[in-house]
């Protein structure tokens, strides 16, 4: 298959994922695990970079997580994720979490995150990665934070 290395959009790259929180990803307390919740967010932020890139992708770094507000049992958590950084064989997605009662309709943030993912080939070697285009000014300031955070880690290495 022919990979299309035409730039892409930041929201060629958007995806959402919602699911329930049941009692087995909770403690006793009926607060959500963190472990789950990275979990569901690695999956978000890697399904963000396979549509933007095309490819497999593995994921190389995670930023921070700090959680803001706890995520009980019964909590609809609704993951929105896009690219907002490309290189020439890495992304970086940003990742934010929300928990929604689905009774009330009340949505808190809990936390965002930003992680970083290789796109991989067919040999599972590094590949290239399509361009990433700003749509709007506000897409565009958020791409350059981006840059800096990369440029900040390659430099700690």
């Amino acid at each position: 298959m022919t990979k299309n290395f035409l730039p892409k959009t930041i929201s060629a790259s958007r995806i959402q994922l919602a699911q329930l929180m049941q009692p087995e990803h909770a403690n006793n307390h009926g607060n959500v695990h963190g472990g789950w919740i990275m979990k569901l967010v690695d999956e978000a932020g890697a399904l963000a970079c396979m549509r933007h890139s095309q490819s497999k992708v593995v994921t190389v770094a995670i930023d921070s997580m700090t959680f803001r507000n706890p995520i009980r049992i019964g909590d609809l958590v609704i993951l929105n994720a896009e690219v907002s950084f490309a290189g020439h064989t890495s992304m970086e997605t940003e990742v934010e979490v929300i928990a929604e009662n689905p009774i009330t309709g009340e949505r808190t943030t809990t936390n965002k995150a930003y992680l970083v993912y290789v796109a991989l080939g067919d040999d599972n070697k590094p590949q290239p990665v399509p361009q990433l285009l700003a749509e709007t000014e506000v897409q565009k300031l958020r791409m350059a934070q981006a840059k800096e955070r990369q440029a900040y880690r390659i430099a700690k290495k």
